[in-house]
């Protein structure tokens, strides 16, 4: 099992990354969101080849927050279908992950 994780989406504007990242930070969900960007993408859409620019945002969350962080980002998300991805963290500092915990219980708030 897997007990860290970075939650990654893209997002049409920075104003935006940055309310998704604090809203989702504040609920606990994430211990951190970093918004990046402008990124240059190019994606399919109904049946269009299509090119724009978008913001990342990253967040980082403990396995057992997953599920309510993706359903926050995923409602909150201005675009219909959602990118929200989970990768692994395989390692880190024990410092920074235990942080990351605290970071994401209703006592690290």
């Amino acid at each position: 099992m897997v007990d860290f994780l970075i939650v990654i989406t893209t997002v049409d504007s920075e104003a935006v990354g940055a309310k998704l990242s604090r809203s989702a930070v504040e609920a606990g969900l994430a211990a951190s969101g970093q918004v990046t960007g402008p990124v240059a993408t190019t994606y399919r859409h109904l049946g269009e080849v299509c090119e724009g620019t978008e913001w990342q945002v990253a967040f980082r969350t403990t396995e057992d927050r997953v599920a309510e962080l993706e359903n926050h980002v995923t409602a909150a998300h201005p675009y219909d279908s959602p990118e929200v991805i989970s990768l692994p963290i395989l390692s880190g500092p024990l410092p920074y992950l235990e942080w990351i915990t605290r970071a994401t219980r209703p006592t690290g708030r």
